[in-house]
């Protein structure tokens, strides 16, 4: 018998709307109805047990019966900031950098960077986080936020303890990736990489230049490549 599906509401009481574009994929793909039981999540950390108990014109009425912790979450904070990408890379990297267990990802743009962002883009950015969480049992869905420019994601990084910034130009890694327990602010350019004023930048701001190796790798490839070996040494994939 497959779990429960999940759905994010705002808030939750001993009876919950579902409503909108929750609603739809519960009724039309997913075609639940009065009995069912599914999980409700509120971004607070903890799994609600409810039954369909009433179907109405747009929208399921559910009744909370249970809650307990959830226990998928990461410990690490780790923050992904990645360039924009062309096409629909960019999706591609929140929706993996969500299943590994980020907390937050910024998209942002630079100098090369050839891709562009607006308000539905983001909005769809946030659509494929949320359905990554679901997928991947998470009860949170991690923050996508967008830079306008490479100084504004530099200033976001704020606040974290190690830092790490992906550099294609660099022929070693001035640091090492530090063990578990604590935050991490990671960052991974555009197809056009960096140049060496943005950088000097993120050095000015605490970040540690880090080579990912002798071949040059993909944005996406990238981003995910440094999500995950960070994720392992944090002890969220052992």
């Amino acid at each position: 018998m497959s779990a429960p599906k999940r759905f994010f509401v705002d808030k939750i009481s001993e009876e919950v709307l579902l409503t909108g574009e929750e609603y739809r994929h519960a009724h039309t793909v997913l075609r639940l109805g009065v009995g069912d039981e599914v999980t409700l999540l509120d971004g607070s950390g903890r799994e609600f047990s409810a039954i369909v108990e009433r179907s109405e014109r747009g929208s399921f009425l559910l009744h909370v019966v249970g809650e307990k912790p959830a226990d998928r979450e990461p410990t690490a904070d780790v923050f992904l900031l990645i360039g924009a990408l062309k096409g629909d890379k960019t999706e591609l990297v929140v929706q993996k950098a969500t299943e590994l267990g980020t907390s937050r990802i910024g998209v942002f743009s630079s100098r090369y960077c050839s891709a562009y962002m607006n308000e539905n883009k983001l909005e769809r950015l946030r659509r494929v986080a949320k359905e990554a969480a679901k997928q991947c049992l998470r009860s949170r869905v991690p923050a996508v936020e967008y830079y306008e420019d490479f100084a504004g994601a530099m200033s976001a990084s704020a606040g974290y303890v190690h830092k790490l910034f992906a550099c294609e130009f660099l022929e070693k890694s001035e640091g090492e990736i530090a063990d578990m327990g604590a935050s991490y602010c990671l960052v991974v350019g555009s197809e056009g990489g960096f140049s060496e004023s943005e950088f000097a930048l993120a050095k000015e701001n605490g970040f540690t230049g880090i080579s990912l190796g002798k071949r040059i790798l993909r944005a996406e490839t990238a981003a995910v490549a440094l999500l995950s070996v960070v994720m392992y040494r944090a002890g969220e994939l052992k």
